[in-house]
């Protein structure tokens, strides 16, 4: 009761601002439902649905003779009908028929209707103004004569919703049944006569289809049309077509009468206040939410139901004495009703509010009465509603209301734009002149694996508990939270889609902080390992680290502050992705020495990692962080303060441009085939600050696994590469609109430029996640053994010659991951000095040979012996370009230099 006389104040607030009142119009109208839709309503996600229907071309003959032709999907509309419409600038084709008739349709159309028309000439050609005022036979004849003193009745006019993209030219109309329809024909004097009633059926003025549901009717009268030979053409159309929210059944027009919010006087504040809003997307705001606002019509609040809040206007009786009271409180109705017995009320739902009557005080000879209208709100009034009425203002709270609305932020789909967001501005905007929230954030619609909406009904989604049983509830958490649909883009939900966040995020943060565990405690044997908090390192990648963190912070603070949460799923899974591809991988052997610098960078790192991503992720980094510190919750933590750790721009950006160089020189290792752990010849990068690389010379030929670094200036047309731009229409689609496909033929055609990640192609300004840049990956027609790629301002070129002794390493190399893999399936702790046996062919013993010490080294063996080993413990494998071997590891105990001895 509280919330509903909070409605109850807003409806009698904006009546006496002027913003209310009663008319009489035409209205989606829902006749299982029996209540008028607002045009929000009927806006809303999956309201048109294909449906099939007669699309019938009648004649109607004019009074000069020609027989008029007019299209429509609607048979049972030729009932009501008393006009004909056409476009004065269109011309209007006069065709002779075969039949000794005179058929008139627009000229442009005369093709559609090339059967029909089969041997008929065009005799003349009429310009619609001249048409206009000519009186015609209506299909049926009921309302003849009722409206035989309507001298525009039963007449042509002229309306500008005419078209000749579909149907005749010409369109007939019924003045209860269309808003078209409605506002041509009252606008000549022709009344409405409804021959529908609440419930969709043809009242006794249509006698020969009393009683019939208006589309049970279409059969009859369409058997009816075709006995009078009126029926030109008959097909089967299939087009959109509103349906009911709330039942689905399909929707008809109907004029009835209906209380309104004037929402047309406020709609330029509306616009003004709506750019105070913060959008996220930004384009929001003067797009989808924007054309609304610009394009608002009076916004109808009244239904036709039982549930809800009541409409708070009582109406006298007796239009002799008319009288209107409207109460915007319980206070008011007690004061007026009262004291006749009803006392106050504890629920304003129907039936007992409509139990409140009391004479009429205007009447003098005190027979008529005051009684309540019996609609009730728009459950959209009620929704918009909820910033005041959720704390019952203004009745209490009132000074809490004041300091909090606007409110801070809300979020839900897009289709509110047209709903929820749009009824709550249009209140806020009426009654406060203020918006409703300062923030909104839009998200798309999730999609079925098939493409459709998430459905029920169609099951075409995972089931929610097994994705939990299976991934946990980050892993969905994550998808969507990463998604385009944070951005309000569509987003199609699959079973694999889920799992890519698991691959990709969830199991590299978990990865990372078991090995910090694992060699932490293997680096202090006498107890955990007493991890500190590092501001520097004397490393460069210590240093890189944690500036990169600190970036972290300063990225994803910014971006939550803005509700940008994709955002800030991308930075945190790039940093992860540096941390465990790069940080970590180029670190193992410091880990491995016992470097505390590393233990301690590494802790640091993710001990600001989990707290930034625990609002993404608050289960796994929830774990990670208990693990890491031994307190109670990282979510009773603070905000991590980006000053608490060290800047170093230059560094950064210097390491940025080493791990680009090796990111395409790892593309050009797999574009011939060339595996990670092969050694090659060389590595040119031609940059225009290459000396900036110099100090990380060493960390580039370790990571690209080549003999040496060259570092030179770029030669223009140097090594044959190129890049690709390709737009993503679905992501920039909504941002775009149209301008999209100029941006598609700008990528085709080469007129795209990038600078400094900023990308314009056809003038059009892409932003990330629009569009993805591909290196194309050419041979250097002059250099066959190398392959090369863009980078950045610069290029890199892979030296792709083999030598023996670059491939006996690479076998080498490829043996040592094999025994790694050996030694965890083994379960051997990773300090476990191993005997390794390997059996291969003579490549393969060659190469052992060559490099036996890195063998040894690499994997912890004491021994490595060739030949033959036991049958009952080896494991298979191929090294080198297919090279068979059989390995065996056996784990031993190191005795003071003086020998060895297996336990």
């Amino acid at each position: 009761t509280d919330y509903m006389e909070s409605v109850m104040w807003a409806f009698k607030s904006l009546h006496d601002k002027g913003l209310v009142y009663e008319g009489f119009r035409v209205l989606a109208y829902c006749w299982r439902c029996e209540t008028p839709l607002s045009n929000t309503e009927t806006r809303m996600d999956d309201v048109y649905r294909s449906r099939q229907d007669p699309a019938s071309t009648v004649w109607f003959e004019l009074e000069t003779g020609e027989r008029a032709l007019a299209w429509t999907t609607m048979p049972w509309t030729l009932v009501p009908n008393t006009n004909l419409v056409v476009g004065a600038e269109i011309d209007y084709a006069v065709m002779e028929h075969t039949d000794g008739h005179r058929y008139l349709l627009a000229a442009t159309l005369v093709d559609r209707y090339a059967r029909e028309l089969e041997g008929a000439h065009r005799v003349d050609t009429v310009r619609g103004s001249e048409l206009v005022g000519r009186r015609y036979q209506p299909a049926f004849d009921y309302l003849v004569d009722r409206l035989a003193d309507v001298p525009a009745a039963f007449t042509v006019l002229e309306g500008d919703f005419v078209s000749t993209d579909e149907g005749t030219g010409i369109v007939q109309v019924a003045a209860g049944h269309g808003e078209d329809d409605f506002a041509v024909t009252t606008a000549v004097g022709v009344p409405v006569i409804m021959m529908v009633d609440n419930q969709g059926r043809f009242t006794e003025l249509a006698s020969r289809v009393q009683g019939l549901q208006v589309f049970e009717a279409n059969r009859s009268l369409l058997r009816e049309l075709r006995e009078q030979g009126r029926l030109f053409r008959q097909d089967s159309y299939e087009h959109p077509y509103p349906h009911c929210w709330r039942c689905d059944n399909p929707l008809i027009y109907r004029a009835v009468s209906s209380w309104f919010v004037e929402v047309t006087k406020i709609r330029d504040r509306m616009g003004e206040l709506n750019q105070q809003i913060s959008w996220t997307p930004g384009h929001v705001r003067d797009g989808q939410f924007g054309k609304w606002l610009a394009n608002a019509r009076d916004w109808s609040i009244s239904r036709n139901r039982y549930w809800g809040s009541p409409i708070p206007v009582w109406k006298s009786d007796d239009p002799s004495y008319p009288r209107v009271d409207v109460y915007g409180s319980l206070d008011q109705l007690e004061s007026d009703f009262g004291p006749h017995g009803f006392g106050r009320l504890d629920d304003l739902h129907r039936p007992a509010v409509d139990e409140l009557t009391r004479p009429n005080p205007d009447d003098p000879t005190g027979r008529s009465t005051m009684r309540r209208v019996p609609e009730v709100l728009d459950c959209w009034f009620e929704s918009g509603s909820m910033p005041f009425a959720q704390v019952h203002y203004p009745f209490e709270a009132a000074d809490w209301f004041e300091h909090h609305n606007p409110g801070d932020f809300i979020v839900e789909y897009t289709p509110q734009t047209r709903g929820w967001f749009y009824t709550m501005h249009v209140l806020a905007t009426a009654l406060f002149d203020r918006p409703a929230f300062k923030s909104c954030v839009v998200h798309g619609t999730l999609l079925g694996s098939d493409g459709r909406k998430m459905s029920k009904s169609l099951r075409n989604y995972p089931v929610v508990t097994e994705v939990f049983d299976r991934d946990g509830s980050d892993a969905m958490r994550w998808f969507l939270m990463s998604s385009p649909v944070m951005r309000g883009g569509e987003l199609v939900v699959t079973e694999q889609s889920i799992r890519a966040g698991v691959r990709q995020v969830l199991i590299p943060l978990w990865n990372a902080w078991s090995f910090f565990a694992l060699y932490a405690n293997a680096a202090s044997p006498d107890g955990p390992y007493d991890a500190s908090w590092r501001t520097d390192s004397p490393h460069a990648l210590d240093r890189y680290l944690l500036a990169k963190t600190a970036g972290l912070v300063e990225d994803v603070t910014r971006q939550m502050d803005a509700y940008d949460v994709a955002g800030a799923c991308a930075s945190v899974r790039a940093h992860l992705e540096m941390l465990t591809n790069w940080y970590v991988r180029r670190s193992r052997q410091r880990f491995w020495s016992g470097d505390a610098a590393a233990f301690d960078s590494l802790w640091t790192a993710l001990n600001v990692l989990t707290r930034v991503a625990a609002p993404l992720l608050p289960l796994t980094t929830e774990a990670v962080y208990r693990g890491l510190t031994g307190e109670r919750s990282v979510h009773l933590t603070d905000w991590p303060d980006p000053s608490d750790l060290p800047a170093d721009a230059g560094l950064v950006a210097g390491m940025d441009a080493v791990r680009g160089v090796c990111s395409v020189a790892s593309s050009l290792r797999k574009s011939r085939g060339l595996r990670v752990r092969l050694p090659l010849l060389r590595l040119t990068v031609a940059a225009p600050d290459a000396a900036r690389l110099q100090p990380f010379e060493d960390l580039i030929r370790a990571e690209v696994n080549v003999r040496q670094v060259r570092l030179t200036d770029p030669v223009e047309g140097d090594h044959g590469v190129d890049r690709r731009l390709t737009v993503l229409a679905r992501q920039a689609g909504p941002r775009l609109g149209s301008d999209v496909q100029q941006a598609i033929r700008g990528s085709k055609t080469g007129d795209w430029s990038e600078s400094d990640g900023h990308v314009v192609s056809g003038g059009i300004v892409l932003e990330p996640g629009e569009y993805e840049l591909d290196v194309v990956v050419e041979d250097t027609a002059n250099e066959p053994d190398s392959v090369s790629a863009l980078f950045g301002a610069g290029s890199v070129m892979l030296d792709t010659t083999l030598t023996p002794e670059l491939a006996a390493e690479g076998v080498v190399r490829d043996l040592i991951r094999v025994v790694q893999q050996a030694r965890r399936d083994s379960g051997l702790d990773i300090s476990d000095r191993i005997r390794l046996g390997v059996d291969g062919d003579d490549e393969v013993a060659d190469a052992v040979d060559a490099h036996r010490e890195l063998l040894a080294r690499e994997t912890l063996a004491t021994v490595v012996e060739l030949g033959t080993v036991p049958a009952d413990r080896w494991v298979d494998a191929e090294v080198g370009d297919g090279h068979p071997v059989r390995v065996t590891v056996e784990r031993t105990t190191r005795l003071d230099g003086a020998g060895e001895r297996t336990r």
